[in-house]
């Protein structure tokens, strides 16, 4: 018989790989959202960004010890909680070697339309004026509200028209929370009619088959962006076994776009309604608004006018579920959103599968866009020919258009289908602002393109601009002038898309650095641009990548003489 010794100078591993669980850490989160030991529930990969969200409100951080503890409580791998918290840039994780951040966070909006309003040299003098142990100064992305330019976030509290004065008398008063918002109540709009078209449907007065005649004759269209008609999308869902999920995306990051936003302060039961008729169509399972982060008093509205809901019998408890983005332009990506959603990066699926086939949690899933649901039951009740009879120039329906940049009233505005950009300015926007002539502009925000003042009078829809390689996308109008710089103008847009970029396929998350990296030298090299544009479009997975050279190729296409007259020289 053998015997076998074992190695006495042989290690062995007694307790798992990794930092050591912080059992106080895990008894302050069961504290903070639940005991999971007695709410399984809480352990939902798809409540990941919640329970982040709930911790960085908390503690106003993500320490790297919450984070293990959050990985225990969900039963998840650490890596998966890591991976996921620092791919959001509302997330501020800290290493066990860092100190907390400050206290107080000041976001500079440096979207184009802040740039045109100077938001730059505000960011600068905050800055100079910041304590850094107390108060930090941030750049961020567009935050929706770009008719009142330059913006500052102020803790959560945003600032239009911002000043270095009107944020220091923010800070000294203490005004960190959002504005609260005035909103009609649910008795307000069902005393004009609201939730009929609702009640018609589920009892039988209303047909899911007549309501899409009505949407097609209307010529409804998903209005975020890609223009795909509401019902033949209605159509496909429901072809699909179920069960089915209805989400809605507002999510509106597009710089330049802040339509959704406007319709949801002001009317958020009509978009409910609209959203809830969605849900009906596709008989989904439940209703998912993902909301987007920069617009905190909006979650307190969705929230209360849900609960209002739940409260009169009009949906069952937790039928619709409202969930917080976290900083990421490309969940506005459809599939991006799902994977969100789903507590994981927001980062674009393959496809196909399209998301109508295989969506949230792997099921049949409707997509639709804010302003798209918000129409649904006004179309119903107006009639679809009064909806199609808006239209200018042979185009079809009302656009809202996000307007900023060089105008005398930006703003949104409600306008026919197919307006121009001269008719758009003068009848809408009170012309140009004072001082200012047009120089370009352009017509879907960053992604859409760029355009001069020669081609104002492009009819401005769907299918209408993409011979001139624009697309209206948001209809989100930034309006440039004669004082305005080019160059400016195009590094601003592809470092947005290059820090936005989700760095998933390498086309856009190379070709965005590079063509910035180009787009900075003293000279332009028209050929290398073109070539690296090919690739970018022909190869990146999802839309950002395809579209981030659009605004340059509008440049070097429509703006040579422009551009050398501000001395930015173009080689080929």
């Amino acid at each position: 018989m053998t015997v076998q010794t074992v190695n006495p100078k042989r290690r062995f591993r007694g307790k798992p790989r990794g930092r050591e669980l912080d059992t106080d850490e895990l008894a302050a989160l069961r504290l903070l959202i639940g005991d999971e030991r007695e709410q399984p529930e809480m352990r939902r990969r798809d409540l990941l960004i919640e329970h982040l969200h709930a911790i960085q409100d908390s503690r106003g951080h993500l320490p790297l010890a919450a984070l293990r503890a959050l990985a225990s409580y969900m039963n998840l791998p650490m890596a998966a909680v890591y991976e996921t918290a620092t791919f959001y840039a509302h997330f501020d994780v800290t290493h066990d070697d860092q100190q907390a951040p400050p206290a107080i966070t000041l976001r500079v909006c440096d979207s184009l339309s802040c740039q045109l309003a100077g938001a730059e040299a505000l960011r600068a003098r905050l800055e100079e004026g910041a304590d850094p142990a107390e108060v930090r100064v941030l750049r961020a992305p567009c935050m929706g509200r770009c008719e009142t330019a330059p913006v500052v976030e102020v803790g959560h509290r945003h600032l239009g028209h911002a000043t270095p004065e009107s944020v220091t008398a923010a800070l000294e008063a203490g005004e960190l929370h959002p504005d609260s918002i005035d909103w009609p109540s649910l008795a307000d709009y069902r005393a004009v009619g609201g939730y009929t078209l609702l009640a018609d449907c589920r009892e039988g007065r209303v047909s899911v088959e007549t309501l899409m005649q009505e949407m097609e004759k209307a010529g409804l269209r998903g209005l975020g962006g890609a223009g795909f008609p509401t019902f033949r999308k209605w159509h496909f869902v429901r072809a699909e076994p179920g069960p089915r999920y209805c989400v809605i995306n507002a999510d509106e990051g597009e710089p330049g776009t802040f339509k959704d936003r406007y319709y949801l302060e002001r009317e958020p039961h009509r978009f409910l309604e609209g959203a809830l008729v969605s849900a009906w169509a596709v008989e989904a399972e439940a209703l998912y608004i993902y909301l987007r982060d920069e617009y905190p008093g909006l979650h307190r509205v969705l929230r209360e006018a849900t609960e209002e809901l739940e409260q009169a019998g009009l949906v069952d408890p937790g039928y619709v579920v409202l969930r917080r983005g976290a900083g990421a332009y490309i969940c506005g990506e459809e599939s991006a959103l799902i994977e969100s959603l789903e507590g994981k990066p927001g980062k674009p699926r393959h496809r196909p599968p399209f998301v109508a086939q295989k969506g949230l949690f792997d099921r049949p899933t409707l997509v639709n866009n804010v302003e798209t649901v918000y129409w649904i039951p006004v179309i119903h009740k107006r009639g679809a020919e009064w909806f199609a009879s808006q239209g200018r120039h042979g185009r079809k329906g009302l656009r809202s258009f996000s307007v900023s940049g060089r105008v005398r009233y930006p703003g949104v505005h409600l306008a026919p289908a197919g307006i121009t950009l001269r008719e758009l300015v003068d009848e809408y926007c009170g012309g140009m602002a004072d001082g200012h002539r047009l120089l370009g502009y352009l017509p879907g925000g960053a992604s859409g393109g760029i355009l001069p003042a020669s081609k104002s009078d492009v009819p401005l829809d769907f299918d209408t601009l993409q011979e001139h390689g624009c697309f209206i996308g948001s209809a989100a109008i930034i309006v440039l002038s004669d004082q305005d710089d080019l160059r400016g103008v195009a590094t601003n847009l592809l470092a947005f898309f290059a820090d936005e970029s989700c760095g998933q396929c390498t086309p856009c998350r190379v070709g965005s650095e590079k063509m910035l990296t180009l787009l900075e030298r003293p000279e332009w090299d028209a050929a290398a641009l073109d070539r690296l544009s090919q690739v970018m479009m022909d190869a990146s997975i999802c839309g950002l990548g395809q579209a981030a050279p659009n605004p340059v190729l509008g440049l070097l296409k429509d703006f040579r003489t422009e551009l050398a007259d501000q001395n930015v020289i173009v080689r080929g």
